[in-house]
């Protein structure tokens, strides 16, 4: 609107004059009214667009046999390792993990998100927003910048960790437009939101993007896009479109879209430590234990109905429409 409003500003000195007086206006809402005091910024979490707390289950349609099982080793399909990751993951000993106490290797953020899981969101605080998966006793939290204070980065003092660092930051409708920089809104006050949560990891611990071995190194950048719909027959989704970028072991950014449908609480919630699986080569007997598990405790009763299962045909999770891809 400002800039229809100057253009006309050329033509008529009526618009001129009701330009200055919008600006005025605008300025002296920003000050919470004729002399009255600067209103505080809202926080992230009073300004979300969008209620992403629940709890919410993976729902996998595609890449069945790299996230549903451990795939053979060597398998790296669509994933765009360079001849370094690959000779890594060609060598990857499941044993070795589990000597060095590294079963967590597949359960990085990178993979975690990946794998059949339940997902509880909430708020452990006004610019903080906290991601528990039952799959593996994750805990992801997502900070926020605090307004007119200073960018968040990683703490030089912390080691890497399996769940990295992670800034957030609720998208502007021109950020999602592909606009870079997110312009002004209308009246030159801050753009509209657009429904949407960017999440960029960094600091994290060297992991598996599956869990047959397949690298990603310690200098990956995570960048993920939470989008929530809501459908006709009641459905909720959580589509999450993720890059990751990794100059030590990706010949290019690989993408991936994946989905997760809210339940409607979480009784289903079933956290279960991390473990190490062997690849699924047929030759493995029907039911036979992991190679190893975390603290040695017993294995999982069997997935609930419906966890991690292929949605029928047609009706699968509906489509992101972020115009990022699939």
């Amino acid at each position: 609107m400002a800039r229809t409003v100057s253009a006309r500003a050329l033509v008529t000195a009526t618009s001129l004059a009701f330009a200055l007086g919008l600006t005025s206006n605008v300025a002296a809402q920003a000050r919470g009214g004729r002399g009255g005091p600067a209103q505080a910024p809202a926080t992230p979490r009073a300004a979300a667009p969008v209620d992403l707390t629940g709890t919410w289950v993976s729902v996998i349609t595609e890449d069945w046999r790299y996230r549903m099982v451990t795939p053979p080793k060597g398998d790296f399909a669509s994933l765009p390792l360079n001849a370094d990751a690959t000779r890594v993951g060609e060598a990857w000993d499941p044993a070795k993990d589990i000597a060095a106490g590294e079963q967590c290797k597949a359960f990085g953020a990178i993979g975690l998100m990946r794998m059949p899981v339940r997902l509880r969101v909430s708020w452990q605080d006004d610019n903080t927003l906290k991601m528990e998966a039952d799959n593996g006793t994750q805990t992801r939290l997502f900070h926020f910048n605090p307004a007119n204070g200073p960018v968040l980065t990683a703490p030089a003092n912390e080691a890497p960790s399996w769940q990295g660092y992670s800034v957030a930051h609720w998208e502007t409708q021109p950020e999602g437009s592909g606009v870079a920089g997110g312009g002004g809104g209308r009246g030159g006050g801050a753009p509209a939101l657009s429904g949407s949560l960017k999440v960029v990891t960094t600091h994290l611990r060297p992991g598996y993007h599956r869990r047959n071995g397949a690298p990603y190194s310690g200098d990956a950048v995570y960048t993920e896009f939470f989008d929530r719909t809501n459908e006709p027959n009641g459905d909720s989704w959580l589509i999450l479109t993720s890059l990751v970028d990794d100059p030590m072991y990706l010949n290019g950014q690989l993408e991936n879209s994946s989905h997760y449908k809210r339940e409607a609480n979480d009784a289903k919630f079933s956290p279960r430590p991390c473990e190490v699986t062997e690849p699924v080569d047929g030759v493995r007997p029907p039911g036979a234990a992991p190679v190893g598990r975390a603290g040695g405790a017993a294995a999982p009763p069997a997935a609930p109905a419906g966890r991690g299962a292929p949605a029928p045909a047609g009706r699968g999770a509906p489509a992101p429409g972020r115009g990022r891809g699939n």
